[in-house]
């Protein structure tokens, strides 16, 4: 073993995990040549998830980040000589027609993203696997690249670190936990152990399970939790006595029981002549905050491993009995059965990136094997570059508001995540049930009086629609069609279509209370954004505006969208809930690494916004302010910020639309909310509700969205947000947005499309949400561009003022035309779509009061 060093480039702490192997590998990749890793148990660990998980790869999921992660990891661990790509089963059982559905969009979110799953018949099914009863199920998927990490991702989280130390660039120490970390001026300066003290520039957290305890020593939380997942195992099971195989027949999902089985393959391997049954607790699943883990000694064991009871999970495992029952027929190894403790997020994903508190501390956790090698890169690109090839915001740990990294909030929601592992299938819309109720616009209460239908967002309270306003389906009831099937009609309001079309015709007001908003003041405030934005900030000529812009990466992809609000002291930026905090940690470091003398404010929760959108906007605000003149157009210009008063309170007007109307966004004091509010629906606007902001209004605007259409593997060219010439003073991104401006075409442009015929199979009329892949209708194959990029929907709504669902997607350079016929996929069915715009293209023009065919 190496002498303790007391100085490192970067120390790792968990290193004996898949993970944290994984992350040491990839960053010797990059090019690191003096990296620590400890570890609280052995290396590989010995009391880690990794020491006992069950080590198989699924790749079918609804999301890009995580489907690419599990892609990138099945390669890794095949290339190591590590894998078994032995295919694997999703079965929906013969009358569970609902899950048969969660199926079919399984594998076409596949498609979508790249895996080769495709539907399979019940025939198909007991061919692959014998041991199932036919009669018992209707049909399935079958993933030919789903398999088994051999012989345990333990084995090779050990071979990786062995290989990194005999770079000369990896140094290991097991049995040695982190006892602190030394934090000077907000940045990371070392580890403390038993050992001794290691000096570092970065310190990465993979420390799995006890992740948060490592958080908690510099006052940051981590939003995920350890709950059980029993694991049992029968046998003996000698069908692949001889063989030496790991796992002979495909792995097998029956997640409408919540629970999946394999067999382990030759008795004479590592854990093999049994079959192993797992499953998720639905109901109560068993929860374990990290302070409570025990230590190594402490447990029966391990800290990781729990005692199962089998009464725990007998009325699933009669149900599995049902399906397969050799489970029945073979004895239970109780001496093998244990609860496995794992992770569950509470933001739907892992947690990963630079601490919001900490410079240099880094944080990668709640990650399953099937996807460590893929974090593994992630983490190591990022912390090199700044950046990775693969759009990151949905993981990043910037993005936590502080409510959501409070104990009781992580507890709620974790448990709400453990309790959805497996089952029921989740709605893309799906809100949350806990941690409800936490951020509330001054005017809550008038909404809850009107009825309003509630979502969240970033913690604010958020109406989609007013019962109130369902007199309006008497008037606009046949533009706005009943959404016969129960998926599409899933938390969506009916109502939200007719106020959309009020709005069109009349005037509305919009609660926009959950803006992020921050301000940037001081000496070079102007100087650090006009580095970040692509827009022009500068100049006495914009001072007084709201600017339109956006963030690019080094590599000119797109990173950011909001506006500016130029002020003669400062800039306030106005931006969206979801990205706003991710946003400002991200001003406030390039401020830091740049040396910029500013101070960067979250203001947030000091103000509050309403939106008034409409034809009849200017005429109604007219009303309400001191000074009417002062909103005619001449005074008033588009994008122009002016003070008014309403109620007798001050307001920031900033004549700006995101639903393609004319009318303002109007800023003000939170405590001066509901005064205004209740002025302007004094005058008889119509509260609407955001559906049609976010998504109804905006797509028949072709209007793009932050983490949704505007991503990192895209440049604003092909989101067609460029301005029309670039900026002479430097940016970040500059060069690259130059040389992507010289070409002669974009691989790819963001284009809108039309469903020509949204009827389906039954003879139900469809109104798709979620992701959906693009094809070539004659071949039936996902679009690709020449980047290898795959098309797919970023954004889908229906458009009640065109009567049409439109969708936004990119398209590979030779299919983005206008009039192009191509087709999407939606639940395994194909539907006829048409290239209605390319680029920026409206398809409602409110200047010529109708839509654009």
């Amino acid at each position: 073993m190496s002498a303790f060093p007391d100085k490192a480039q970067i120390v790792i702490v968990g290193l004996g995990g898949i993970v944290g192997a994984s992350v040491a590998h990839h960053l010797i990749e990059r090019g690191w040549t003096d990296i620590v890793g400890i570890d609280k148990s052995g290396i590989p660990t010995d009391i880690g998830s990794t020491a006992h998980a069950s080590d198989f790869c699924y790749m079918t999921s609804h999301d890009f980040l995580s489907t690419w992660t599990s892609l990138y990891s099945v390669d890794f661990f095949d290339r190591m000589g590590h894998y078994q790509r032995v295919g694997g089963l999703e079965v929906a059982r013969t009358g569970d027609d609902t899950w048969m559905e969660e199926i079919k969009r399984k594998v076409s979110s596949g498609r979508a993203f790249g895996t080769r799953a495709h539907l399979v018949s019940p025939a198909e099914i007991k061919e692959k696997f014998p041991l199932i009863e036919e009669d018992q199920v209707q049909g399935g998927l079958f993933d030919p690249d789903a398999g088994l990490v051999v012989p345990r991702s333990q084995t090779v989280a050990g071979k990786l670190v062995d290989e990194g130390e005999k770079t000369g660039k990896l140094k290991a120490f097991a049995n040695t936990p982190a006892r602190s970390l030394i934090v000077e001026d907000g940045r990371i300066r070392g580890v403390v152990t038993h050992r001794g003290t290691i000096l570092a520039d970065h310190v990465i957290v993979c420390a799995g399970l006890w992740g948060r305890l490592i958080a908690n020593m510099v006052g940051e939380d981590l939003p995920v939790m350890p709950v059980d997942h029993p694991l049992t195992f029968f046998g003996p099971f000698n069908e692949f006595a001889g063989t030496g195989k790991d796992i002979g027949y495909p792995l097998l999902r029956d997640q409408g029981n919540s629970a999946y089985m394999r067999d382990t393959g030759d008795p004479k391997t590592t854990e093999g002549g049994q079959i192993e049954w797992g499953y998720y607790e639905t109901d109560a699943p068993r929860m374990c905050h990290p302070r409570d883990l025990l230590e190594k000694d402490q447990a029966r064991l391990s800290p990781s491993q729990r005692d199962l009871d089998l009464e725990q999970v007998m009325e699933p495992l009669e149900r599995a009995m049902e399906l397969t029952p050799i489970l029945a027929e073979l004895g239970y190894n109780e001496s093998h059965s244990f609860n496995g403790l794992l992770q569950v997020s509470a933001a739907g994903g892992p947690s990963c990136g630079e601490s919001q508190k900490v410079r240099g501390l880094w944080y990668c956790v709640a990650i399953w094997v099937k996807d460590a090698p893929g974090f593994g890169k992630l983490i190591a690109d990022w912390i090199t570059d700044g950046r990775t090839e693969i759009d990151h915001a949905a993981i990043d740990y910037s993005r936590f508001y502080a409510h959501q990294t409070e104990e009781a909030f992580i507890a709620g929601r974790c448990y709400e995540a453990a309790q959805k592992i497996y089952f029921p299938a989740i709605h893309p819309r799906e809100p949350y049930a806990s941690g409800r109720g936490v951020k509330r616009s001054p005017f809550y209460e008038r909404e809850v009086e009107l009825g309003g239908h509630f979502m969240e967002l970033g913690g604010w309270e958020r109406a989609h629609g007013y019962a109130a306003n369902e007199h309006l389906l008497e008037k606009y009831g046949d533009r706005v069609p009943q959404r016969e099937n129960e998926w599409d009609s899933r938390h969506f309001w009916r109502v939200s279509n007719a106020e959309h079309l009020a709005l069109s015709e009349d005037c509305g007001i919009i609660n926009l209370s959950h803006f992020y908003m921050f301000e940037v003041a001081g000496p070079d405030h102007v100087e650090l954004l006009e580095w970040l934005c692509a827009a022009k900030i500068g100049g006495d000529g914009n001072i007084g505006k709201g600017i339109y812009t956006h963030f690019l990466d080094d590599e000119g992809m797109v990173r950011a969208d909001l506006t500016v609000f130029r002020m003669a002291d400062r800039c306030r930026i106005v931006d969206g809930a979801d990205a706003g905090p991710r946003d400002f940690h991200y001003v406030k470091r390039v401020a830091e690494d740049k040396g910029f003398d500013v101070t960067v404010t979250d203001v947030s929760e000091d103000y509050t916004t309403i939106g008034i959108w409409g034809p009849n906007a200017r005429e109604y605000l007219k009303k309400a302010v001191t000074d009417p003149a002062a909103l005619d157009p001449d005074t008033f210009p588009f994008a122009a910020i002016r003070q008014i008063e309403i109620a007798g309170k001050p307001v920031t007007a900033l004549r700006l639309s995101y639903v393609g109307e004319q009318g303002w966004e109007l800023h003000m004091a939170y405590a001066d909310g509901l005064a205004v509010w209740d002025a302007l629906r004094d005058l008889g606007i119509t509260a609407v509700g955001i559906e049609t902001y976010a998504n109804s209004r905006r797509l028949e605007k072709s209007l793009r969205l932050q983490n949704a259409d505007l991503l990192t593997q895209y440049n604003l060219y092909e989101a067609d947000l460029a301005r029309p010439k670039v900026k002479q003073a430097d940016f970040r991104g500059k060069e690259k947005h130059l040389e992507y401006r010289a070409r002669d075409h974009q691989p790819a442009m963001l284009c809108t499309l039309v469903m020509t015929d949204t009827v389906d199979a039954s003879g139900v009329a469809r109104y798709p949400v979620g992701t959906l892949p693009v094809v070539d209708p004659q071949t039936g194959e996902v679009l690709i561009d020449a980047l290898g990029r795959r098309s797919y929907t970023t954004s889908i709504a229906y458009g009640p003022t065109l009567g049409k669902n439109i969708a936004l997607a990119y398209l590979p350079h030779g299919v983005a035309e206008v009039g192009r016929k191509l087709a999407v996929e939606y639940f395994s069915e194909t539907f006829p779509v048409e290239v209605a715009g390319v680029g920026y293209a409206p398809l409602y023009d409110p200047e010529n009061l109708k839509p654009r065919s």
